[in-house]
């Protein structure tokens, strides 16, 4: 049985935060990566969340991410604005973009975003989110490092893609549909690779194509689409928007996530940002929503995507985090 420790949310940020300033990160940076990890665990995206430091840390130390990295921004057109992220963490870069985006998509009625020479971006839903609190419609794509296989072949060339959507409501807890085009995200492999847990059949391959319950060597082979030909042409189609369209590697030229090796992973990511008041009145949408929202709990048994992210944030405020204590005695390490 896994050991856990109770810690709050302000001590763990705080304690990334040192680990990130002693790995060459600058401080505002390092608080800006340590804010969005323990958000990611908060909300129980684990695979996003502190289990990816020691590897964060590991890339600072040698530079394939520089943790000193500026963003720097360009107006392209009166709707397109583009981030060079300077191989930099990604969320500066897309803190950057966000205080820029909704501003652009209230002036013109849409918003495009690029974000290029950036690294993993986390949990795509919180990007979508932070733009509905700025009460826009917002559509979230990124490329990763390569996992999958274009359908029926045999050499990973698309990556994980995560895809978000966000929308402002009435009750500001906002509409949010988060999801990768891998049958599972790879932060949960990676997950259950630290912690030396079985993944279930049907999530990756090895490197042979079969598929495994080991994450070690699912870590080495391929991620199964979802959906089967279905997934793996969204896959595609995020490829292009998010690495041909903004300036980046594709997902098989980028060098891994997860380790130190290799040279920065140079990938993108693509906001498009709707200003709801561009068809309607802003009050009328989300009127809508709300009634959206209203028919779906009408029935039973049903789900809003991302709505249970609320209890989990209300219970870490309250009780701090569970967290897993070896992770926490490496993560002290690093101080």
């Amino acid at each position: 049985m896994k050991q856990k420790e109770k810690i709050s949310i302000h001590e763990l940020t705080q304690l990334i935060k040192s680990a990130f300033i002693n790995s060459k990160v600058s401080p505002s940076n390092a608080g800006i990566v340590a804010n969005a990890l323990v958000n990611a665990e908060i909300d129980g995206k684990t695979g996003h969340g502190i289990s990816r430091v020691v590897s964060y840390a590991s890339q600072s130390q040698v530079g394939k991410v520089d943790g000193f990295a500026k963003p720097v921004e360009k107006k392209l057109k009166p709707s397109v604005v583009s981030i060079n992220a300077c191989n930099g963490f990604a969320y500066p870069a897309l803190d950057k973009l966000l205080q820029t985006l909704p501003k652009v998509a209230a002036s013109q009625g849409i918003a495009l975003g690029g974000v290029f020479k950036s690294h993993h971006f986390g949990v795509a839903g919180h990007i979508a989110e932070k733009a509905a609190e700025n009460g826009m419609i917002c559509i979230v794509l990124g490329n990763t490092p390569s996992a999958i296989a274009p359908w029926n072949g045999n050499k990973a060339l698309f990556g994980t893609n995560p895809l978000a959507f966000g929308s402002p409501t009435e009750n500001d807890n906002h509409f949010i549909i988060d999801l990768a085009v891998s049958e599972v995200a790879r932060g949960k492999i990676l997950n259950a690779s630290l912690k030396n847990e079985k993944i279930p059949y049907g999530w990756a391959t090895d490197k042979e194509g079969k598929q495994t319950d080991n994450p070690h060597e699912a870590l080495k082979g391929m991620m199964l689409p979802f959906g089967g030909a279905k997934g793996a042409a969204i896959a595609l189609m995020i490829e292009l928007m998010s690495s041909a369209l903004v300036g980046a590697n594709f997902a098989f030229e980028a060098d891994s996530f997860l380790d130190s090796n290799g040279n920065p992973p140079n990938v993108g990511q693509i906001l498009i940002m709707i200003d709801p008041a561009s068809f309607v009145t802003k009050l009328s949408y989300i009127n809508r929503v709300g009634d959206m929202i209203r028919a779906i709990n009408d029935q039973e048994n049903t789900y809003i995507p991302g709505s249970n992210r609320f209890l989990l944030r209300e219970k870490a405020k309250k009780e701090g985090l569970s967290v897993d204590v070896n992770i926490i005695k490496e993560i002290t390490k690093l101080c």
